[in-house]
């Protein structure tokens, strides 16, 4: 049985042909499909979680970053669950790290491949991330495109200039290693995947399946430096930064000295700190990179 969860966004446009050509390959190659369409924020996770604490299960989720971020924090047994992605989002950012091709060309995957062990970042508050989470700018970008009425990723784009223009950091403790320092932050970025934001590569040299956890944590530069920095950023290369900070880890925490909105995945939440740590060998998805089979 495939549990199909597909967001309303991923139905807009052409998005309901995909949905069909999807069902009628399912059917095609013999699969048993049950399908779910969510309404509203939080209700994918809602589903994934009656599905999941039943036993052995396969979730596809059918939609963007947020989608597959919500499913994933539902999930119950996940050693009893594989997981599956459709990407059919604005960003599909954690697609991209993953080798998952858009659309029903991802099904190949589904139907034709094994589930891989997938490393996913685990917060104090119990949220979870696939991809990136963070604290910081990234975050003050998406609160401004939820008010903006374009749509497609010039709206991110458009978010990232307003952001850059206003945004002016907050300052954060850092918890690593036993020791504890103070920055003034324009961004504390938990990374397992490479990219955000439909493809700015924030961590290029993230690995999904190392059993480790990618910090970069970006200073607030000097406000002349800030267009250099940006640059950097889009050409992935802001690690190469003098105030950019980059760290292998397992476990970290982040407190801000003023409580901030929180990004994972690109779903935004109230924070007050960040506790975040890796989990490895829990998690299995269907994914087109050099993951192991299990």
């Amino acid at each position: 049985m495939i549990n199909l969860i597909v967001s309303p966004r991923a139905l807009r446009g052409k998005g309901g042909r995909l949905l069909e050509r999807v069902r009628a390959r399912l059917r095609a190659a013999g699969r048993e499909v049950s399908l779910f369409l969510t309404q509203k924020k939080g209700e994918a996770g809602e589903i994934a979680r009656q599905i999941t604490a039943e036993g052995e299960s396969t979730l596809v989720a059918m939609g963007g970053d947020g989608t597959l971020n919500d499913v994933l924090c539902g999930i119950v047994r996940l050693e009893a669950c594989r997981l599956g992605l459709i990407p059919a989002g604005t960003g599909n950012d954690f697609a991209a790290a993953a080798g998952i091709p858009r659309g029903a060309a991802a099904l190949d995957l589904i139907l034709g491949g094994e589930a891989v062990y997938t490393d996913y970042l685990e917060f104090g508050d119990g949220r979870r991330s696939l991809n990136i989470a963070g604290i910081g700018i990234d975050a003050d970008i998406l609160q401004r495109c939820e008010r903006m009425k374009v749509r497609g990723r010039i709206k991110y784009f458009l978010g990232l200039l307003s952001s850059l223009r206003h945004y002016r950091g907050n300052t954060i403790r850092l918890e690593l290693n036993g020791t504890v320092r103070e920055y003034h932050s324009m961004i504390a970025a938990f990374c397992n995947g490479r990219q955000l934001g439909g493809g700015i590569p924030i961590c290029p040299p993230a690995v999904l399946d190392d059993g480790k956890m990618d910090l970069v944590l970006v200073e607030y530069p000097d406000r002349r430096k800030i267009l250099g920095a940006l640059i950097k950023l889009m050409r992935g290369k802001v690690l190469s930064l003098p105030f950019a900070h980059h760290v292998l880890c397992e476990r970290v925490s982040v407190v801000p000295s003023v409580p901030e909105m929180a990004q994972y995945d690109g779903e935004l939440y109230p924070a007050e700190r960040m506790d975040a740590s890796i989990v490895t060998g829990k998690l299995r998805m269907f994914r087109g990179d050099h993951g192991k089979s299990v």
